[in-house]
């Protein structure tokens, strides 16, 4: 995950716990019943819902990319000048 988060991604990981915990402990609950590819499945698709979205580019993220090289381009770090 990234160093550091936002409200709004630790909100949006928030939202995917309250989804993929349920779906991981019914994964577990059929792989201890027996049902080993059935709840291996569960359990791959409970880490898929967490790390997805952590790590695909939205339509929301493309604009604040390109912002930030432009900026990063037009605006120069002033040289450390000795007075």
């Amino acid at each position: 995950m990234r160093a550091s988060m936002g409200i709004m991604d630790t909100v949006g990981l928030a939202a995917s716990l309250v989804f993929a915990i349920p779906v991981a402990i019914f994964g577990m609950n059929r792989l201890l019943d027996g049902q080993q590819l059935f709840g291996a499945g569960l359990l791959l698709v409970a880490a898929l819902m967490v790390l997805l979205p952590q790590k695909l580019t939205t339509p929301m993220d493309i604009p604040q990319k390109v912002a930030g090289k432009a900026v990063g381009k037009a605006v120069k770090e002033p040289d450390d000048e000795k007075n």
